[in-house]
């Protein structure tokens, strides 16, 4: 089943698509989607045609901050029923954790997850569609969400310890700094932004306990979280260690200090094994770090687990049908370092 979104994803696409010359009806009728559906903000809609929408927009208006010129209209109201509840949170850690918990009443093609550790805390965002798609733009528009909301609790003028994107930087970064500071990093591993846990502790100032009670009464019972938090779990296990090459069923079972049948039941529960999830992971990750023609197609394989760069070609060329050199040429027009 194809992931979907609220049509509040796109509140203020209209305005800032005919602020830059395009004309929004003709764009949204292109990929699929109604400017009509923008009336109701709790319509879902097919978020592929919204991440599509968003990367086409950013192609004809020539602005290749288009996602984050959107994420600078976002208000704490786009989040839908939910954010009556997180703006009663007595701080922001939990505020934090109920946005992530209940992520998938807002937007379906979000993958928030949150991890502490020495003073630090990361918060990782992903766009899956379970299709390669490029993503730039909405990648950047929800983070840049992200960070408008740490704002509103933590105050206009806090910054994080960094902001993280995979890919390259633009030629223009000045809608990048003017939104997230001079903090922000290019070609990383992840996206997402990075904090210390001590904002995380700060209070929020609009919470009131009294309200907070009526307002989890009202949400809870309509908005149950997912299930399968176990294999979330697995899914982090995997991207942190496959750059060790000790990515086995056997040490993500060791990790969560269970048995190699309890993983693979709990995968079962959200109708994947370990082989699966493997490679879906893989896959995501090999289009992130073959694109980026700063890394060495060598790093790029021992970044995803593999013995050496001949297993990671024969590998990719299975997956995608083609080298990863070529891959990389053609997506991007370089090739990037000497793969040797």
């Amino acid at each position: 089943m194809r992931p979907l979104a609220r049509t509040a994803a796109l509140n203020g696409y209209v305005e800032l698509s005919r602020s830059l010359g395009l004309d929004p009806r003709a764009l949204m009728t292109s990929v699929g989607l109604d400017t009509a559906d923008l009336a109701v903000q709790d319509r879902w809609i097919s978020g592929t045609a919204v991440v599509g929408l968003l990367e086409l927009s950013a192609a004809r208006s020539g602005r290749e901050d288009f996602g984050l010129l959107l994420a600078e209209r976002r208000r704490f109201s786009n989040l839908g029923p939910i954010s009556l509840l997180v703006r009663e949170e007595p701080d922001v850690r939990s505020a934090l954790a109920l946005l992530i918990r209940h992520q998938h009443t807002y937007n379906e093609v979000l993958h928030a997850r949150l991890s502490e550790g020495h003073g630090v805390a990361t918060l990782k965002i992903d766009i899956e569609l379970g299709e390669p798609r490029p993503a730039r733009q909405a990648t950047e528009l929800a983070v840049g969400a992200f960070h408008r909301v740490l704002c509103g609790f933590l105050g206009p003028l806090w910054r994080p310890a960094s902001v993280c994107f995979t890919h390259r930087a633009l030629r223009d970064s000045a809608a990048h700094r003017r939104l997230f500071g001079p903090v922000v990093e290019f070609d990383c591993d992840f996206n997402g932004i990075v904090l210390y846990t001590e904002d995380l502790d700060a209070p929020n100032a609009m919470a009131d306990a009294q309200l907070r009670s009526y307002t989890r009464q009202y949400f809870e019972p309509v908005a149950a979280p997912r299930e399968a938090t176990e294999a979330d779990r697995v899914r982090d296990l995997i991207e942190a260690l496959l750059p060790t090459g000790r990515c086995s069923i056997e040490q993500i079972a060791r990790s969560l200090d269970v048995d190699r049948r309890t993983v693979h039941r709990h995968l079962a529960r959200s109708g994947q094994t370990f082989s699966s999830l493997l490679n879906t992971i893989r896959r995501a990750l090999a289009e992130q770090f073959v694109a980026n023609p700063s890394r060495s197609l060598t790093e790029v394989a021992t970044q995803l687990g593999f013995s050496s760069l001949s297993a990671f070609s024969r590998w990719f060329h299975q997956q995608f049908g083609t080298s990863p050199r070529q891959w990389r040429k053609t997506r991007t027009g370089q090739t990037g370092p000497d793969a040797g």
